[in-house]
């Protein structure tokens, strides 16, 4: 306690100290004022003097006139404020009432002070709207006007300063080349190592990517036309499709799909055109004994819209692919059967080539091959049929392939088991069903009921049931009971349903033949193809006894598959060669006339009476000898 009194008795002594000095130093100063101002101020003799002079000239004394105020002095300057001496007495006048003063000398020190500037932005501009209007010979400094009267300065601009703008000094050629690397550097990609571009190229999205863009620059290369080469198939872009039949010719070759490595020396096993993508058509192939190391299987998805030669996409699988289908709602999936006896299922949104999914070798799936497989129902009940080499039947939901939600041994009579080599549904119908056999015998056999299984057996075939095809045209008249069969007995034969014997043979042809279809839009038309590369059209018609236009495929290859566009106006057929050939068929055999399906009644009737002649008369020739009108 006593050091804080102590501390406080010291500053207030040595505040004191400062107080004293302060007050001596302003009683100096004062005195050195005065004796300043006594020195300076004139004498009264001196002053009367000077009073007379003026009078002689005839100016009035100092006291007769106005005195103007004296000037303040600025803020900086150091003056004393209070008069010393006295010229002459106050005398009023009638022109100022002002009272005469005393004129002192003062010391006037005059500084010259910037304002402070202030900088505002705004998202217009940064350049100050006033700009200093300077003389030639003094740009660099500000007039300022000081107004002894107010006591204060007045700037011509206020907040304001020069404003200079500095030209930038002409590019020289080494200058823009300096530039030019500058930019380039900029714009240079940096090099990536071998780590890092393997790292990128395994990525999922690179190689979708990749997919994705080499697919249009395909299509690019290859196109003459404008044409939208953007399209994607992996959901959701629809394209126009317009074919063009050409007009007075029946068969004419439009183009031939191959791929060196994934199709040669393979052989078309099956194809099968999109529904929702008409210019999609994926085929089946088996295995190229001259690549071991390449995979067994083989699925190619074509393209006819663009004149690209690759395949749209490839799939594989390790055991030759026997059979193969577009999953009709899931324009994604493709289904396909093999010969061990799997069933593979393959989605083009996938970056994978093999499988998404397969069912499994189990005595509960097949363990033969699958020649069969086909999606019937309807878009919210739909399955997948597949039918395999022992005979059985197995139904399966595309959504698991684990095990079959159903099958069934298909037995004629309890007896041993129906090799099946095809099979065709019936028009609208998800139940009824007819199989062709190895042993040559055709039959009808449903799914479903108290009759589930083998019906009906069909004989005539002197050899192995290649294909079958149920007639699936809509029109005036119903001709879903009719079907055809190939064979290898070198003839095609025509069915129905309701009669156990073939209606009418086509025995036209010198060697295997391995399949026929039906078209999708003439009643009465049907393409057969055969061992001898033979491609031939039947309009009946026009004619039973030889088809209607043929065309034969060059280099002597055999064809084994075909299958009409749903336009009724393209035939896709394959070869033993692993070669695709895309044919376009004349408007004038395509397209029906109205009364196509009443012609085609009357021909079914001379059919069956011809045949009703023949076995009345077993001397009588064994088909018609005129075209049936």
């Amino acid at each position: 306690m006593s050091d804080r009194k102590a501390e406080l008795e010291r500053k207030k002594a040595k505040l004191q100290l400062m107080r004293d000095e302060k007050k001596r130093k302003e009683e100096e100063k004062k005195k050195r004022e005065d004796a300043e101002q006594a020195a300076a101020a004139p004498t009264s003799s001196e002053s009367s003097d000077i009073t007379a002079l003026l009078q002689d000239l005839g100016i009035p004394p100092a006291g007769a006139t106005p005195v103007s105020q004296p000037a303040k002095p600025s803020p900086a300057s150091v003056a004393s404020k209070e008069p010393t001496l006295s010229t002459a007495p106050v005398v009023p006048t009638s022109v100022s009432p002002q009272t005469a003063k005393k004129l002192t000398f003062s010391k006037v020190t005059q500084t010259n002070v910037p304002p402070r500037e202030q900088v505002t932005y705004s998202k217009e501009t940064q350049t100050p709207h006033e700009v200093l209007e300077k003389d030639d010979d003094d740009a660099d400094s500000l007039d300022v006007a000081v107004d002894m009267q107010h006591g204060h300065m007045q700037h011509g601009h206020m907040h304001a300063m020069p404003h200079v703008e500095m030209m930038k000094p002409a590019l020289t050629a080494e200058d823009l080349a300096a530039l030019e690397k500058e930019k380039e550097a900029r714009r240079r990609v940096p090099e990536l190592s071998d780590e890092e571009k393997m790292y990128i190229m395994t990525t999922e999205e690179f190689q979708r990517f990749f997919d994705r863009s080499s697919r249009i620059m395909e299509r690019a290369l290859t196109e003459e036309d404008v044409q939208s080469i953007f399209v994607d198939y992996t959901g959701g872009e629809d394209g126009d499709n317009e074919g063009d039949a050409q007009a007075g010719e029946r068969l004419k070759l439009n183009r031939e799909f191959f791929d060196e490595r994934w199709s040669k020396h393979r052989t078309v096993t099956c194809m099968d055109w999109s529904v929702q993508y008409p210019e999609l058509l994926v085929a089946s192939y088996n295995s190229n004994d001259d690549a071991p190391h390449e995979p067994d299987g083989v699925a190619l998805v074509w393209n006819i819209r663009f004149k690209k030669t690759t395949p749209e996409y490839i799939f594989h699988c390790q055991s030759p692919v026997m059979s193969s289908c577009f999953a009709k709602f899931h324009p994604n999936l493709v289904v396909g059967g093999t010969y061990s006896g799997q069933i593979v299922l393959w989605d083009n949104r996938s970056n994978k080539r093999t499988p998404v999914q397969r069912t499994p070798l189990s005595a509960a799936a097949h363990t033969h091959p699958v020649y069969c497989v086909n999606v019937v129902g309807t878009q919210n009940a739909h399955n997948l049929i597949s039918v395999s080499t022992d005979g059985k039947m197995c139904s399966w939901s595309l959504d698991m392939l684990s095990q079959p939600q159903d099958s069934m041994e298909l037995q004629h009579r309890q007896s041993k088991a129906v090799a099946v080599t095809s099979f065709s549904f019936l028009t609208g119908d998800v139940n009824n069903f007819v199989v062709g056999s190895e042993e040559g015998a055709v039959y009808t056999a449903c799914r479903h009921g108290s009759k589930a299984g083998i019906g009906d057996m069909f004989e005539g075939h002197q050899g192995p049931v290649t294909g079958i095809d149920c007639h699936t045209v809509p029109g005036q008249i119903d001709f879903s009971q009719l079907f055809l069969t190939s064979s290898f007995d070198w003839t095609v034969k025509l069915w129905s349903i309701k009669e156990q014997k073939a209606l009418y043979s086509f025995e036209d042809n010198s060697d295997y033949i391995y399949d026929v279809c039906w078209s999708p839009t003439h009643p009465a038309l049907f393409a057969s193809v055969d061992g001898t590369g033979r491609l031939d059209l039947w309009n009946l018609n026009n004619d039973t006894e030889v088809p209607t236009a043929s065309a034969i495929v060059e280099s002597g290859v055999a064809l084994n598959r075909c299958r009409w566009h749903q336009s009724g106006q393209h035939l896709a057929v394959g070869d033993d060669m692993g070669k695709i050939h895309i044919y376009d068929i004349g408007e004038n055999i395509a397209n029906p006339k109205i009364d196509e399906w009443s012609r085609f009644m009357h021909t079914l009737q001379e059919i069956k009476n011809n045949s009703s002649d023949r076995d009345d008369d077993p001397s009588s020739l064994s088909s018609m000898s005129s075209p049936l009108r």
